[in-house]
Order: C-alpha cells, then sequence, then structure tokens
C-alpha cells in the first residue's frame, strides 16, 4: 500500500468571511505571479539568488527557467553575424552549465574566505542532535520527541512532527512530500502534503537500528549486528537483509541507482550494489580508527568518510583499491560532512573539537575553519504561530592553521553533532537547544 494513498479528513465548510480571507491570500501570495511578471523580478537577482529561488516551488523554477530562454535569445541576437548566424558555438545546456560553474566558484569563496555570521535560536526543549537541510528548509530533532521544520532563511517553524510513542528517535530525512524516520524498531512516515497521518512497519524489524538512509522507495537501516536492512516504504516490508560488517554499522551513504556505501565502528568500510545484488566489497584497508560518517558525491562517484581519530579519506568508487586521498582535519572525532548538491569542490566537516571546516573534494586541504565569535551578540525577537523566538546574531571568527583551538573558551566552539550544507550556509547542531545557521557573504 503507498502511504502517500490516504483518505482526506471531511472538513466542515468554511464560513463566508473566512473564504475571502483565504482568497485574498490567494491574490498577494507570490504564487499567483504570472512568469513574465517574476522573469522581471528575477532578472535582478545574481546567480546564486536565483539558485535560491529555482528552488522555492516548480512555478519559481519554471519562472527562472523560463528567464534563461530570453537571455539565451538575447545572447543569440549579439552575437549573430550579418547572415544571421551564431558566431560562436552556443547553446542553453551550455549557459547553463556556466551558470552553475559561477554559482559553485562563489559558493566555494564564501566558505573559503567570505565575511560571515551565526544565526542562532532554541529550537527544542532539550539537546538537538541531527539536522537535515533541503530547498531552503531545515528538519531538526532528536531528544524532545518532536521533529521541527525551520525556514532556513527566516529562522521560522514552519512545522512540527510528533514522535507516537516512547520509543527514540534515532535517525529522519525529508523531502517534498514526507518525512521518514527510523523511530526504535520501526520505520515510520509523516505526511507533508496531506492531512496528518503516521505510518510505521507493521511490526518491530529492525534489532538495535543505528543509522538511516533513504532514497524513495527504499530505506537502508544500519543495524548493532552489522547487517543492514533494505525496507520498502510503500509495502512496509523488509525486502533485503545483506552482510556488510563484523561489527556495528555505524554510518550509510545511500546512491539514487541503489549503490549502498557503509562504515562500521570497527573500522571497516563496504560496498554493495543492491540492484545486482552484487557481493559486499571492502574498499581498501581497514581504518585504525572507527568510521563514524559518510558522505557521497553521486557528481564525481567520490565517497568520503570521517572517522573517529579525525581522518578524513577519499574514495573514488570507480576504483576502489586505494584512497584518493586521505588528511588529518581534526585532532578528535569527526560526527558529521555535507557538500551542495552539484558541488564538486568543498565538503564542510564538523566535529567534537567544535570547528566549522572547510575541505577542498580534489586535494584534501583544509582551506577554512570557522568558531563563533562569542563577544560579538545581537538580539531580536521573533513571534510565529508556534510561539516567539530569540535570534542571535553573532560574527564568525576564521583562524589560521598555527591558532591554539585548545585555549579558546567552549562556548565559542561547542561540539558539531551534525550539519547540513546549503548554498553560502550551513546548519549545525550541537547535542544543545540551538539550532545554528552559519552564513557566508561573497
Amino acid at each position: 500500500m503507498d502511504p502517500r494513498a490516504t483518505a482526506p479528513k471531511i472538513r466542515q465548510p468554511s464560513t463566508t468571511a473566512t473564504a475571502t480571507v483565504k482568497n485574498k491570500k490567494k491574490k498577494t501570495a507570490a504564487e499567483a505571479l504570472g512568469h513574465d511578471v517574476l522573469c522581471i523580478i528575477f532578472s535582478f537577482l545574481d546567480l546564486v539568488q536565483l539558485i535560491r529561488c529555482s528552488a522555492v516551488s516548480t512555478s519559481w523554477s519554471k519562472a527562472v527557467n523560463k528567464l534563461k530562454l530570453h537571455q539565451t535569445e538575447y545572447f543569440k541576437q549579439q552575437h549573430s553575424g550579418p547572415n544571421g548566424l551564431i558566431d560562436a558555438p552556443f547553446s542553453q545546456r551550455s549557459l547553463s552549465e556556466q551558470a552553475e560553474q559561477l554559482a559553485m566558484e562563489q559558493h566555494k569563496l564564501a566558505l573559503q574566505r567570505g565575511p560571515a555570521n551565526v544565526i542562532q535560536w532554541k529550537g527544542h526543549s532539550v539537546g538537538v542532535n541531527q539536522c537535515r537541510m533541503k530547498m531552503g528548509k531545515v528538519l531538526t530533532g532528536v531528544g524532545d520527541k518532536v521533529m521541527r521544520l525551520w525556514s532556513a532563511e527566516s529562522c521560522k517553524c514552519l512545522d512540527e512532527y510528533f514522535l507516537v510513542d516512547k520509543a527514540p528517535l534515532i535517525d529522519f530525512d525529508f523531502d517534498e512530500g514526507k518525512v521518514v524516520g527510523l523511530v526504535g524498531t520501526r520505520i515510520c512516515i509523516w505526511n507533508r502534503t496531506e492531512e496528518r497521518n503516521i505510518f510505521s512497519s507493521r511490526e518491530n524489524l529492525f534489532t538495535k537500528a543505528l543509522c538511516m538512509r533513504y532514497v524513495d522507495p527504499e530505506a537502508v537501516i544500519g543495524c548493532e549486528d552489522g547487517k543492514v536492512r533494505v525496507f520498502d516504504l510503500y509495502s512496509r516490508k523488509c525486502t533485503q537483509i545483506i552482510k556488510m560488517h563484523q561489527g556495528p554499522v555505524s554510518c550509510l551513504a545511500f546512491t539514487d541507482d541503489q549503490l549502498l556505501v557503509s562504515g562500521s565502528s570497527l573500522g571497516s568500510l563496504s560496498l554493495s550494489d543492491l540492484s545486482s545484488d552484487q557481493r559486499v566489497v571492502q574498499l581498501g584497508s581497514i581504518y585504525s580508527a572507527g568510521v563514524k560518517t559518510l558522505c557521497f558525491n553521486p557528481n564525481s562517484y567520490m565517497v568520503f568518510a570521517g572517522s573517529t581519530a579525525g581522518n578524513v579519506s577519499c574514495w573514488d568508487l570507480r576504483n576502489t583499491t586505494r584512497t584518493v586521498w586521505e588528511t588529518r582535519v581534526s585532532p578528535n572525532v569527526i560526527y558529521s560532512m555535507h557538500h551542495l548538491m552539484n558541488d564538486t569542490s568543498t565538503l564542510v566537516v564538523g566535529g567534537i573539537d567544535g570547528v566549522l571546516r572547510t575541505v577542498d573534494q580534489v586535494t584534501g586541504e583544509v582551506i577554512s575553519r570557522c568558531i563563533m565569535d562569542d563577544s560579538t551578540t545581537v538580539l531580536h525577537r521573533s513571534t510565529e504561530r508556534f510561539g516567539s523566538v530569540q535570534i542571535d546574531s553573532r560574527k564568525v571568527k576564521r583562524l589560521s592553521e598555527d591558532d591554539r583551538i585548545d585555549l579558546m573558551t567552549r562556548t565559542s566552539k561547542p561540539q558539531i553533532t551534525c550539519l547540513a550544507a546549503g548554498m553560502e550556509k550551513v546548519v549545525t547542531t550541537h547535542n544543545d537547544k540551538y539550532i545554528r545557521v552559519w552564513k557566508f557573504s561573497k
């Protein structure tokens, strides 16, 4: 059964006044603007801002694409010869590729040396240690039996997703239509686009589950017994069980083409192709320390592994016999790594020492080190439907390679338990009540 196919609840008809208010809201919404009007507005924006706008909604994405077509026609007119032929080879694809490349370069420069500040607010009643970011929205949770969805720009709470029982929330992720959570020994699904319903697996399927990743329609769960369980979200059944490690599966990376990479707390890194039942392949030698986090880049086919000893290693999955590079990034445990979608140049890394680092994906070189400057604070309060939230803004302090991190105050560098990278921004959690958004400028 498709968990998204639920019968909507019958609602009472709206009053005339209510209907009038709703109609007014529709008329004033940005979605009601025509593509031509949106194109005029978007023409004043730079490439990075256009990419952000295209992720807001389908309507805005179409308007951005239409604007690109107008720009293409203008380019052809300006670069055509007397016979009407284009002087230089040109295509819409090359324009898009050049625009994306320029945007990625701006993103890298912003992370590497641009001015930055940290926006933070209390998002939960107890410590929150996980976050995910997609399409300008941030999902946070673990600790107080509730997941909250936030706007990365305004820091406002957009929605809440409550757990149904006392089982702990272990891991989660989300997309446009649903939130998928690993809750105790079950998979739970929250609908985002329909009346709020929660679906869970029909029985307790996962013994001591430790991590989860999903690509619709399948979720992969890593367990303490060294096995991964593949779970079909629609039939709500376990379809595969694969022995990946001798020790606990501590982290996973799962791709659209069903390529699965898993790391173990004992230090091994394994690869399997779920679509072809390929045997489990070990990637090179076993680490001297446990694998704590994984990050896969589908554009370069590189996978990055962070260890409990502070090392980051890079593997090319097209040639798994050896590492591409390995760098001692931190003196302590690395908890989380992430990169912007389509970015093949930068990798953001965080861990127990609280320093937000940017690593070059190609060479492994650490190109940026950042902490909060707790001597600078600007406060303002935001009121929304979920209550009043006090938002602090602090400057970012960039560190050199020779700076003594151990001598700096702990409040300026709380441990980073999880992070998610977006366009010129990074969201972090720290196992406290705060959610932090690091915003970088060009």
